[in-house]
């Protein structure tokens, strides 16, 4: 399969009534938030990043369509895309990179799409009152900070990096967490000085976190995909739910999270 991936500029949707539609098995997997019951459980794989906005567009479809629940799991990209591209049980997926998605493309997974449906940028975040005093990216390199990323693997690991890289830094990360939720979750504990996240990970966590901008890093966003997976169960339900993260609800929603537009 040759597909590439397109951007799709939102439009208002329809989403339909899916109450009398069938459904997959309701097993549930490890990281993943149950939206509620129903008589069609709707899986969808979305990156860490995507986890307020996609809850509440969750509890919207599952308001509009009577009888559906939507069975969320959140974790790093890449791996999402891996499990998706060996027929993992699934309906949607949503990465937070192109690279990701042409995986499971490059495995024959995605029946439909893939679109991009929003951007992201990434941020130093530090923990509330900034005890270390960090002012810029550039303080990361001094030798007495302690500051964490994701994980390569990653697509806030692989943004990292390369920003690192590109700034020269000899002082590298402490640690590697798995996501970008992981990441955030240290600095809010108070267990590192600083960790680079995503824009909409630190308006999550406002006032546990202070924000430092990034020079140069709104020049090259993450653009976030998402498509119907092969394997899916009840392919109607899956379109309309991504229907409805283009809609222009679903976008009012990840444009209140902090996400840019496609």
């Amino acid at each position: 399969m040759n597909r590439r991936l397109a951007v799709l500029a939102p439009a208002t949707l329809l989403v339909a009534t899916l109450a009398a539609c069938g459904g997959g098995d309701d097993g549930g997997s490890g990281g993943s938030a149950d939206s509620g019951g129903g008589d069609t459980v709707l899986r969808v794989q979305a990156a860490a990043s995507l986890t307020d906005a996609f809850d509440q567009i969750a509890e919207e479809f599952e308001a509009q369509n009577e009888g559906v629940s939507v069975e969320a799991t959140y974790d790093s990209s890449g791996t999402l895309a891996e499990q998706a591209a060996d027929q993992a049980p699934g309906d949607v997926l949503a990465t937070a990179d192109e690279n990701s998605m042409q995986t499971a493309v490059d495995g024959d997974a995605i029946a439909s799409g893939p679109e991009v449906f929003a951007t992201n940028t990434l941020v130093v975040v530090v923990p509330a009152g900034n005890p270390a005093g960090i002012e810029s990216f550039e303080d990361l390199d001094g030798d007495d900070v302690t500051y964490v990323a994701c994980v390569d693997t990653a697509p806030c690991g692989a943004i990292a990096q390369t920003l690192i890289d590109d700034a020269g830094f000899t002082n590298e990360p402490a640690s590697l967490e798995p996501d970008v939720r992981a990441t955030l979750e240290r600095v809010v504990a108070d267990e590192a000085d600083a960790g680079l996240v995503y824009t909409t990970d630190a308006m999550s966590a406002s006032g546990d976190v202070e924000t430092i901008e990034i020079p140069g890093a709104e020049d090259d966003p993450t653009s976030y995909p998402i498509g119907v997976l092969e394997q899916s169960e009840d392919a109607e339900a899956a379109q309309a739910f991504v229907d409805l993260v283009l809609s222009d609800y679903g976008q009012g929603v990840l444009s209140d999270a902090g996400f840019g537009s496609p």
